[in-house]
């Protein structure tokens, strides 16, 4: 695998230093910069050109859900946003969702539990909790989250249609299984799974799962 760069956002310096001593025990894990508030972290992005930004929400100067709608929204940037909050709150975590974090982590998860987010999410995929996933669903399913920007949510404009497999995939997503999930509930490998994902996420030209979902629920796929 190769080196994950990270830059750690957040106004405390301890929770930062604590951050950086659990990272940097990883081989795979390089935290290459931190910063104390939005603006800094825009700043700190575009020179250090993270792969990860595990980003605050309470900050001073610029929250952290206006810095991940910038940092989303710069074509110049990639860095995956993975929200890191004490608040286990609906509002923080739809409007995280629609300023295009790819994952919701809370701050009293385990050391085991933020290295993995970090690898996750900069391995191109989202990250939420199984509960929170459901969670997300249910509301976008009833018409009750906040409707996403479209620079985060995109037209659905598929290149070719779904195949038979890739529409099963595609709903079973959208119940919020894992690919090991999807992979018993359909009886074929883990690896097929993760095909078929790669391919709806790109013939549907959603940036991630969570994208995937809140277009499956939109167009009446799922």
């Amino acid at each position: 695998m190769s080196e994950l760069r990270v830059l750690l956002v957040d106004d405390h310096a301890m929770m930062r230093a604590g951050f950086r001593t659990i990272l940097s025990l990883e081989d795979d894990i390089t935290v290459v910069g931190e910063a104390a508030t939005g603006r800094q972290a825009i700043a700190a992005a575009a020179e250090l050109r993270p792969d990860v930004i595990c980003m605050d929400v309470q900050m001073p100067d610029m929250d952290g859900l206006e810095a991940t709608r910038v940092l989303t929204g710069d074509p110049d940037s990639d860095a995956a946003i993975l929200i890191v909050t004490t608040f286990d709150r609906d509002d923080y975590l739809f409007a995280a969702l629609s300023a295009g974090a790819s994952g919701f982590l809370l701050k009293n998860a385990g050391p085991e539990e933020l290295v993995s987010a970090v690898r996750i999410v900069g391995a191109g995929d989202a990250l939420l909790a199984p509960e929170v996933t459901r969670r997300v669903i249910a509301r976008f399913a009833s018409g009750g989250a906040p409707e996403p920007a479209a620079s985060v949510v995109p037209p659905l404009t598929l290149v070719e249609p779904l195949t038979e497999r890739e529409s099963e995939v595609l709903k079973l997503v959208a119940e919020a299984l894992s690919n090991a999930e999807i992979a018993a509930r359909l009886f074929i490998g883990e690896a097929t799974v993760k095909t078929h994902v790669s391919n709806v996420l790109q013939k549907l030209g959603a940036r991630d799962r969570v994208q995937a979902v809140v277009l499956a629920h939109r167009h009446g796929l799922a």
